[in-house]
């Protein structure tokens, strides 16, 4: 592509990051809203203990079938028409989904609306990282998407305060009411210059399967993926069910999980803007990267040495220096869009995220309850994070440093031989 053409660029502090900023938000407020409210809102619907559990996890299940399809969706439909119309579509979708939620009256319809709901929850965080990426200057590029996965992020914070003091239905009401607000937002942001200049350009663009047509892409693919993982073993197994990891370590208080995603989230949203500054500061997404999982690692042995007959506090405060650790979910983000040329960047950022969401279903919880099973609850927990952090480190050596990148470029169309 022509460098010389010229593309209108955004400040970090601009309309579109802080756009960017509130959708990711109202994103995050929603995709845990069901977590948090899971027990009270099946309780209200009829349901036994027993039931809440398994049909909570049937629920979870689909909206998380939800995002993997959405983000293949979303990211085909940002860089075939581009990244504003999946902004607007994607959170028109998940705001009506919310308010259909604050109506349901049996568990299917819930997990049919979750299903609607985490197909639009998928286009929000890859859209909007991808247009900040491209309207900013490369060399603020990683501190504007941190802004935006930070501020974010404190949409589990403000969930669980809605939760404390609404009913489950008026959260689900306030959360589309959000997203509603935010679409005349919208209106004042422009597209991305990079994505005008290809589609004057005789190039494909949003073909998922270029993704796999070559080797060498494909490995990039794969990579950015893996690199994730450690974010949704520690919110999809040690947080969510800070609840019977604290019976397993012999804790006599009872643990609100919603709470501890609170805490985990507050603290996640903080690691998630410095590391944005602190990868300015290293000129390295590599090196930032490396940090953070040495904090992840850090709480995840005193996560499983240091709570046995503890407090609930503790387990509180153990959650939030987890969830400060996976605070690398921007770079994470932010490293899977600048991996990839302009012609599949939506369909590579959106997708990327929305895979690591879905690994979840498809790896790490068969392989906790795997271990689970074959030694016992802790014991499980630890295997699982141990091989989850190994992949990820062994991905993060092989994965190209991406801090100076130019990302004026595009994919050329190869076959695999």
């Amino acid at each position: 592509m022509n460098p010389s053409v010229s593309n209108k660029q955004a400040g970090i502090f601009s309309v579109p990051v802080l756009v960017a900023a509130l959708g990711y938000f109202v994103d995050i407020y929603d995709l845990l809203l069901f977590s948090i409210i899971r027990v009270p809102s099946l309780h209200d619907l009829g349901l036994s203990d027993e039931l809440i559990k398994t049909d909570g996890e049937r629920i979870i299940s689909w909206q998380m079938a939800g995002l993997m399809i959405g983000g293949i969706l979303w990211g085909v439909l940002g860089d075939k028409k581009g990244r504003l119309s999946v902004l607007f579509g994607s959170i028109l979708l998940y705001s009506l989904a919310n308010i259909a939620n604050g109506f349901v009256t049996t568990t299917d319809q819930y997990a049919i609306i979750r299903f609607i709901a985490g197909i639009g929850l998928a286009g929000e965080l890859g859209a909007g990282i991808t247009l900040v990426s491209e309207l900013t200057p490369k060399e603020k590029r990683g501190i504007a998407t941190s802004l935006v996965a930070g501020i974010g992020l404190t949409g589990a914070v403000v969930a669980f305060i809605m939760k404390e003091n609404f009913g489950w239905r008026t959260c689900y009401f306030i959360g589309g009411g959000l997203g509603f607000l935010l679409l005349i937002l919208r209106i004042s942001v422009f597209e991305s210059g990079m994505f005008h200049e290809v589609k004057g350009m005789k190039v494909k663009r949003g073909n998922f399967f270029m993704l796999f047509s070559k080797a060498e892409r494909l490995k990039r693919y794969i990579l950015s993926i893996l690199i994730g993982l450690p974010t949704w073993f520690v919110i999809g197994i040690l947080v969510t069910f800070s609840k019977e990891f604290g019976e397993a370590f012999g804790i006599k208080e009872p643990i609100d999980s919603g709470k501890s995603i609170m805490f985990a989230y507050a603290a996640i949203a903080i690691g998630d803007i410095l590391i944005g500054l602190i990868s300015q500061w290293f000129k390295s997404r590599k090196k930032a990267l490396y940090l953070f999982y040495g904090i992840t690692i850090v709480f995840m042995i005193l996560f499983f040495t240091s709570l046995w007959n503890g407090s609930a506090n503790a387990m509180y405060w153990i959650c939030a220096g987890l969830g400060f650790g996976t605070g690398f979910w921007a770079i994470f983000v932010t490293m899977g869009a600048e991996q990839f040329g302009t012609n599949i960047r939506a369909t590579a950022a959106t997708t990327i995220p929305n895979m690591v969401r879905g690994m979840l279903t498809i790896m790490i919880l068969p392989m906790f309850k795997f271990f689970r099973f074959q030694t016992d609850y802790v014991t499980g927990g630890m295997i699982t994070g141990a091989i989850t952090m190994l992949i990820a480190i062994a991905a993060a050596i092989m994965i190209k440093e991406t801090f100076h990148k130019d990302l004026n470029y595009v994919e050329v169309e190869e076959m695999m031989p």
